[in-house]
């Protein structure tokens, strides 16, 4: 069937599509194109035109004359917020078409991008415009005979790589303060799902930013994007994705001294005490990790949960993730959409079976499930009686599968907490004051939720410790990856 009747699209046009490059639509260099695929039917979506090395350049040329010439340097901060906020206003007034094609792109039901995904990707950039006329070094009084200030000024060309499981709310957490400290941006959207990634430069262009300022360049990771990281003329990679990918850049990095801020994998802990409020644990626990089909770098995949009530919390997730309708993401009934590609459904899969192999306990799901159909949909999964040593329990899946992990005290729950290379998220569940704060500071992650998980502001710092990256997104932290600081010395004696 072809994409323009898809059954349930009323907004979104599926017509081919181009990079955004110095403000103008044009092919790649070569003429090659990709078909992104629909994740709920497997069948191609529309053609994309993919970008190379020779198309990254042109890119990163782009940005670079829009840094150093025209009208960008040239703005206020007051200026570029009044941008950023006529672009949020308009991801808001394209709200629609944007959760369209977010769901058929990435596998997102309906509901969950309309509802969350894009008004929040508006939110950040509201967030970032009302920070862009607010960028101030100091004066500092060190010495009589001199005036000592700081400047605060644009790192220069910034080259983003972002994932495929929120592809536009990721992008904004990059575009948002990269724009209000006055860089400029090219934009590699994951190839699984570059559509709305071109939907905003598009609405960019709407709201006025000059040519170059963002430039969006979807293609292969393993070319367009190793094109952005080893260009000379990129100041700094901002990546969001596998720890894997990551080391890799920061290597590549290494040879140029490109800045890099990473936000990479977690396999989270939710830590459930006896004393928590079960019903509410329960609850967290299955949207911590079934939200998204478990494609979260910060999911909850690890549940461990006091040995005296694993059984009761258990039955409290199966039924409650035994309620989650899985189909095609266009229908308004659909809560679970499916995996991003056919080899994502495979990993996920293949990570059930060894947690078979290697003794878990599999209470729930743990196959394809078929009846949803044609496309990558992968049953809400529960392991019980597991132990923190497993695959399961150490390497981040990215899908539906929970892992519960019983422990019998405080210290134990804590070293299973921090017992992996990962640190970006965890919950905690206790109706023990005293007790949550002395976990949550014991938990070495870069995001702690008590009595809650996966909650999200703008304001809020976020990113991770050890192999979960370093640097953050969101907040006033994350501006400070965007900016250098000149200290400028004169002499008034």
């Amino acid at each position: 069937m072809p994409a323009s009747m898809l059954p349930g699209l009323k907004h979104a046009n599926l017509s081919p599509r181009k990079l955004l490059i110095d403000g103008q639509w044009v092919d790649a260099l070569s003429g090659k194109t990709f078909k992104p695929l629909n994740p709920s039917t497997g069948e191609p979506l529309t053609d994309v035109a993919e970008a190379a090395a020779e198309d990254i350049d042109r890119a990163v040329k782009a940005a670079r004359k829009a840094l150093e010439d025209g009208p960008w340097p040239k703005m206020t901060g007051g200026e570029r917020s009044r941008l950023l906020f006529k672009l949020s206003e308009l991801m808001l007034a394209h709200g629609d078409e944007l959760a369209e094609l977010e769901s058929i792109d990435a596998g997102k039901p309906l509901a969950e991008a309309r509802n969350v995904d894009i008004p929040v990707a508006a939110e950040v950039i509201q967030y970032y415009a009302g920070w862009a006329s607010k960028i101030a070094g100091q004066t500092l009084p060190l010495r009589g005979s001199s005036f000592i200030y700081t400047l605060r000024e644009p790192v220069g060309v910034v080259g983003a790589i972002v994932p495929w499981n929120f592809p536009l709310l990721l992008a904004t957490w990059k575009v948002g303060p990269a724009l209000a400290t006055g860089c400029t941006m090219v934009l590699k959207p994951a190839e699984l799902t570059p559509l709305t990634a071109l939907k905003l430069g598009e609405l960019a262009l709407e709201a006025g930013l000059p040519p170059g300022v963002l430039n969006v360049v979807p293609g292969e990771g393993k070319v367009a994007g190793a094109a952005l990281v080893d260009h000379p003329g990129v100041d700094k990679i901002a990546f969001t994705g596998s720890t894997a990918v990551g080391q890799e850049i920061m290597r590549k990095a290494a040879s140029s001294l490109k800045r890099v801020t990473l936000e990479l994998g977690g396999k989270s802990p939710n830590v459930v005490f006896a004393d928590a409020d079960l019903e509410a644990a329960a609850r967290g626990a299955v949207g911590g990790i079934f939200y998204n089909k478990g494609e979260v770098c910060a999911a909850g995949s690890r549940i461990l949960v006091e040995r005296s009530v694993q059984d009761e919390l258990v039955d409290k997730m199966k039924g409650r993730a035994a309620k989650l309708t899985q189909g095609d993401t266009l229908d308004p009934k659909t809560r679970l959409g499916p995996q991003a590609s056919k080899p994502q459904l495979d990993k996920v899969l293949s990570y059930v079976a060894k947690g078979k192999a290697e003794g878990a306990q599999l209470v729930m799901g743990g196959e394809r499930n078929t009846q949803a159909g044609t496309g990558y949909f992968v049953q809400p999964t529960i392991f019980a009686n597991a132990k923190n040593e497993m695959t399961i329990a150490q390497e981040e899946i990215f899908g539906p599968v929970a892992t519960v992990i019983p422990f019998d005290d405080v210290a134990q729950a804590i070293r299973d907490a921090n017992g992996t290379r990962y640190g970006l998220a965890a919950g905690v569940w206790t109706r023990d004051v005293k007790k949550a704060h002395q976990v949550a500071r014991a938990i070495k992650a870069g995001t702690v939720w008590v009595n809650s998980y996966n909650l999200y502001d703008p304001a809020a710092p976020f990113g991770g410790f050890k192999q979960s990256g370093f640097g953050r997104d969101l907040g006033e932290d994350a501006l400070l990856g965007y900016l250098e600081t000149k200290t400028v010395w004169m002499d008034i004696g």
